[in-house]
């Protein structure tokens, strides 16, 4: 099953970001640039550290001028986000292409991509849920709250990716369509951001 494949390579991209646990730390991509591993990994790896950026700039003693940079940074990763999923949209757009459409084929609401995207960030919420809930310093309400929170994440895990399989197996058989929409974000592009584009120099 690929969502077994991606959950397993997002679970060893967020031990291997914790292992050091810094923001600043440079991805080692482990897989080759060839395999769709290689990109499973670096859109957790992205995900892990705009995660821990939410974080830092949650601090209410953060500097004014941390929390900017911190903002920008954000910005630039929600970018390399989107970018990313478009990548591995690309991956199933390739391994799909010869697959036709049935007359009666539907469109689902979002590509296998962005589902993945998902998934993603499930994996990301149950590895710090099942932090807290084993939490040694937390009150025991505290981890039996987060179990509850954590048993729900993961029936969520499995839902999304029961949802996933047949949604790949749908576009195999050509009962539905496999299009994609690029995002087309205009707040990062100089040219169609008003404030951008409005500067004097």
């Amino acid at each position: 099953m690929f969502t077994a494949l991606c959950i397993r390579i997002f679970d060893q991209s967020i031990r291997d970001y914790h292992v050091h646990d810094d923001i600043h730390r440079t991805i080692e991509n482990p897989f080759e640039k060839t395999d769709i591993e290689h990109l499973l990994y670096a859109k957790n790896w992205i995900d892990t550290v705009q995660w821990h950026l939410e974080d830092v700039i949650r601090d209410p003693q953060i500097d004014p001028v941390r929390a900017l940079e911190i903002k920008r940074w954000i910005d630039r990763s929600n970018q390399e986000r989107t970018d990313m999923v478009e990548y591995i949209d690309s991956y199933f757009l390739e391994k799909y292409k010869d697959v036709v459409p049935r007359p009666t084929a539907a469109i689902n609401t979002e590509s296998p991509a962005w589902a993945i995207d998902r998934l993603s960030i499930l994996s990301l919420k149950i590895f710090h849920m099942h932090e807290e809930a084993t939490r040694i310093d937390a009150t025991e309400a505290h981890r039996q709250a987060c179990q509850r929170k954590l048993d729900v994440l993961l029936e969520q895990q499995k839902d999304l990716s029961t949802a996933i399989e047949e949604l790949l197996e749908d576009i195999s058989k050509g009962n539905k369509c496999m299009k994609v929409y690029k995002q087309m974000k205009m707040y990062n592009d100089p040219s169609l951001n008003p404030v951008l584009y409005g500067q004097k120099p």
